[in-house]
């Protein structure tokens, strides 16, 4: 198993720094926690470290992979053109969940990118990561620490359960207190493009993009009719494939207003309830007819923090089928709808 640093401590934190620092010089891989989910980090400098990446994943070739600074400073060496609309939306949101995609700059390899002509860049509001990008001096790509299309990880134990032993160190950072990716946004056209979805709603984006007398609005690609945005071309960021963040048992995503009703349509699925676990947040199952339920917070902000968390529980189960309650259609919940709708394509 990988070696698992700890941090509750100002001096532990400062040797677990230190010891991340000094694998990610040497071009390896560490797995280190952010506030939205746990990365897989290597010197996004360094083709052979990044290629690394893809190499343990599994991560499709054309999928890029998100850099991490610790400053605005460092965001903007690493991007060929900095806009004012990204400055705008750092000045509010960084340190923090929100990703910009700028036009990158030739110091970024093409293996972060997929050869794409941006980058998507993250200051994390969670202070390891940054730690350890100032002490290496150099920006960190890290994709979420899992196994291509797999759950993320929010503490250090997932981490290691996706990679054993190929993985050699891990820094635990405690849990994840967003727990779910971060938003990101495209600012290369002029006005916000949301990308992916996260915990900071596009009002809020808005709000930050756009003085009160200009006559702004947020773009977004156009989506299927699962609400799903299709795929073609180059991506300009990661969790854009259709299928993503699944566990390994069948996840549906379902409503129903009593527990017969949820019981039968099981049955008329042909699915046997006893194989089934329940995620439910309202509509919870107390009969005992269904005996796997798991009950999760209906605020928008605890359910993020813990849906990878029960999903994961599915999986060390052995979960066969995942009956996940539908959650709610306001804009506070479209990040965790977005994640649950790439969970459930087959």
């Amino acid at each position: 198993m990988p070696e698992i640093l700890p941090t509750h401590t100002p001096a532990l934190f400062a040797v677990a720094v230190q010891r991340a620092a000094e694998a990610l010089r040497r071009g390896e891989l560490v797995g280190l926690p952010t506030e939205t989910v746990y990365g897989l980090a290597a010197n996004a400098l360094d083709r052979e470290a990044v290629a690394r990446i893809y190499a343990l994943k599994g991560r499709p070739a054309e999928n890029p992979i998100i850099v991490h600074v610790a400053s605005r400073e460092m965001a903007r060496e690493l991007a060929a053109e900095w806009p004012d609309l990204a400055d705008r939306l750092a000045s509010q949101f960084w340190p923090g969940p929100l990703t910009l995609v700028v036009r990158r700059s030739t110091s970024i390899p093409d293996v972060v990118t997929a050869g794409g002509e941006t980058v998507g860049l993250r200051w994390p509001v969670h202070p390891l990561m940054p730690a350890v990008i100032q002490m290496t001096g150099f920006p960190l790509a890290a994709p979420s620490a899992n196994l291509a299309n797999q759950l993320s990880p929010t503490c250090a134990a997932h981490v290691a359960s996706q990679f054993g032993d190929r993985l050699a160190l891990i820094v635990d950072g405690g849990d994840c207190n967003v727990g779910i990716e971060s938003t990101v946004v495209d600012v290369t056209r002029g006005r916000p493009v949301i990308l992916r979805p996260g915990m900071i709603a596009g009002a809020a984006i808005e709000a930050a993009a756009f003085d009160r007398d200009i006559d702004g609005a947020l773009s977004r690609p156009p989506v299927s009719p699962e609400g799903i945005p299709p795929v073609s071309g180059v991506l300009r960021s990661p969790g854009m494939l259709p299928r993503h963040y699944a566990p390994r048992g069948r996840l549906v995503v379902w409503s129903w207003t009593h527990e017969s009703e949820l019981h039968r349509r099981l049955i008329d699925a042909g699915i046997n309830p006893e194989k089934v676990t329940v995620i439910a947040y309202r509509q919870i199952p107390l009969s005992g007819r269904l005996p796997h339920i798991q009950v999760i917070p209906d605020d928008a902000e605890a359910y993020a923090r813990a849906i990878y968390g029960q999903l994961h529980a599915c999986d060390a189960e052995g979960a066969e089928w995942i009956v996940v309650e539908e959650p709610p259609g306001t804009p506070d919940w479209e990040g965790i709808r977005d994640r649950l709708r790439r969970a459930s394509t087959p």
